[in-house]
């Protein structure tokens, strides 16, 4: 390897040791150059540190058409910089991106994007636009809210409250696929919303804004079917997409954005969850497995968390419950259960606070019950007795607002059109909500509220 190179007019071009040296015969760096360097279009990949020294344009510094002032350590740059590789920036520089100040006239672009595209992992106060709701919404640091819901739900929480009870079995054999609704704040009697895409059984999760149905009984063995519905505007179902597994008699929950589906038989009965993006037509993912297999169980939900209650298994109850937390996959784990025993089939509701368990099936003999039990839904423990239905009762559905839950439907001697309220607030015995479903039905019908999951609803 040559270590000294001369070459035209007295330049020196030094080469020793993988080190290079023009206008100077002693380099210490890789490259080290003295004199002036002039380039037209010169492109640094793998940049890791700048440093001034004297004799380098002391004062001002030009990268593309901004201006560094290296003296006071401030100024702007524009145009594209590309920097492939580490960069060392100095304590005392500073950075600034963004406006400093918004006048009236002024427009700022928010990222945007589906539901889908959300980070992962987001910053409490975290804001972007989201396409599917056409809307603004922020992370709270547990979950994403719109704008638009949050404010309303604030302002104004008692303009929400519409609960919809879809399909279930009326007189055995015959199936509906009628969907009906009420205003929870107000007691008075049902009205039609639509049909589901199936005379069958369901089990339903919901948004604030969105609402479905899925799985149920359709001879000789359940479905995968799920169907939604806008809940603020009346009609027909529609096809949504297809859960993992055929399922009936199982159990659901919901956040303000994913719906999760548990258990059931298929035909024998399985410990496998389901989840879906509410607001995101498609099939069903894998979220997890159940510590046991359950059937003829419930859910119950905060904006954060999930509980599963009660079973039914080989004609007896199953006093044990589990939970998840609805943001994140993975297998549940013990919750808390019923001191007193086993149970099955009875019917849930819960606000964000509290879960509320009525009637169903009490014991290994199955006994129908008209027991209605609480659990605080952010504290592991037992389920505590907390009122009376008006009689002994299973099969019922829920829906709920913030203060009151509402079991429609079920079975005290054989199915029956009317409906229950409870108060969240209070241990008081529940009384008549109103009556004339559009059909007495009972076994598996799907209640959903619009005050469901969250700040997406409560």
């Amino acid at each position: 390897m040559a270590t000294v190179r001369r070459i035209g007019f007295g330049t020196i071009f030094e080469l020793e040791n993988d080190v290079v040296g023009i206008g100077t015969d002693n380099p210490t760096h890789k490259l080290q150059a003295l004199g002036n360097i002039r380039s037209e279009d010169a492109t640094d990949i793998g940049i890791s540190s700048l440093t001034t020294y004297q004799g380098f344009v002391d004062k001002e510094a030009r990268f593309t058409t901004g201006q560094i002032d290296n003296q006071s350590q401030s100024g702007s740059t524009s145009g594209e910089i590309v920097i492939d590789g580490d960069v060392t920036v100095s304590s005392a520089t500073t950075f600034t991106s963004g406006p400093q100040h918004l006048t009236v006239t002024d427009t700022f672009t928010l990222p945007s994007g589906d539901t889908n595209s959300r980070e992962e992992k987001p910053t409490p106060g975290s804001l972007r636009f989201n396409q599917d709701f056409a809307t603004l919404e922020f992370y709270t640091g547990n979950n994403w809210a719109t704008v638009n819901t949050f404010t309303e739900i604030q302002n104004s929480p008692g303009s929400r409250g519409r609960g919809l009870l879809g399909g279930g079995q009326g007189p055995a054999p015959v199936y509906t696929d009628n969907i009906g609704f009420i205003h929870i704040p107000t007691f008075g009697d049902s009205q039609t919303f639509g049909d589901l895409t199936q005379e069958t059984t369901r089990r339903g999760c919901s948004s604030s804004i969105r609402g479905l149905f899925a799985g149920g009984f359709v001879s000789p063995t359940g479905t995968n079917v799920m169907d939604y519905v806008t809940i603020a505007s009346e009609g027909n179902a529609i096809d949504f997409g297809d859960m993992t597994h055929q399922r009936r008699n199982h159990a659901a929950v919901s956040s303000s954005t994913r719906g999760i589906w548990s258990g059931g038989e298929s035909p024998a009965t399985i410990n496998v969850m389901d989840y879906v993006e509410i607001s995101t037509i498609g099939n069903s993912l894998d979220f997890g497995d159940l510590i046991r297999i359950r059937k003829g169980h419930m859910g119950i939900n905060s904006a954060v968390r999930g509980i599963w209650v009660a079973s039914q298994e080989s004609g007896a109850g199953v006093g044990e419950a589990e939970m998840i937390t609805i943001a994140s996959k993975g297998n549940s784990v013990r919750f808390g259960g019923f001191s007193d025993g086993p149970r099955s089939n009875g019917g849930a509701a819960s606000n964000p606070v509290k879960g509320i368990y009525a009637g169903g099936y009490t014991g290994p003999a199955g006994t129908r019950t008209s027991q209605v039990f609480s659990c605080m839904i952010a504290s592991e423990g037992n389920f505590i007795n907390f009122t009376d239905l008006p009689e002994a009762h299973d099969c019922a559905q829920g829906m709920s607002n913030s203060t009151r839950g509402v079991f429609m439907g079920g079975f005290p001697n054989q199915s029956t059109n009317t409906m229950k309220s409870v108060e969240f607030a209070s241990g008081g015995e529940s009384v008549v909500f109103g009556s004339d479903l559009a059909s007495n039905r009972n076994a598996n019908s799907a209640g959903i509220s619009d005050s469901h999951g969250g700040l997406g609803g409560f």
